[in-house]
């Protein structure tokens, strides 16, 4: 019993792992990045960005960068927004496809940012 369970275990954590990279196509966030300019304000590696108070992305959680994605496309009066008027304007134009390809190719870019050492 103790076996099986162990295996359904090893199974379930092999699935969740499988669908959380599945979200989107990095070789496509990569050649989206590039459409968009990303880069110009968040750094070549997403880890420098030009000015000390933009995100550092790099290694960021691909769901989280997708909300966020969406939030900043959400209309100013609608809940559950993000206002920036760089980002608002950025973020307009994107896909929901686009949101998910540009989330996990940021996503799999090493990060620069530690809670602890």
């Amino acid at each position: 019993m103790k076996n099986f369970l162990l295996l359904v275990s090893a199974a379930m954590s092999l699935l969740l792992a499988t669908h959380c990279q599945a979200g989107g196509d990095i070789n496509a966030g990569k050649i989206a990045v590039e459409k968009y300019g990303c880069v110009a304000c968040h750094g070549a590696d997403f880890n420098t960005p030009i000015d000390p108070s933009y995100p550092k992305l790099a290694g960021q959680h691909a769901d989280y960068l997708a909300h966020t994605l969406v939030a900043y496309q959400r209309d100013f009066k609608a809940p559950n927004r993000r206002v920036n008027a760089i980002m608002n304007g950025q973020a307009k134009p994107l896909s929901s496809k686009d949101i998910q390809n540009i989330s996990a190719y940021i996503h799999n870019l090493p990060g620069s940012l530690v809670v602890r050492k």
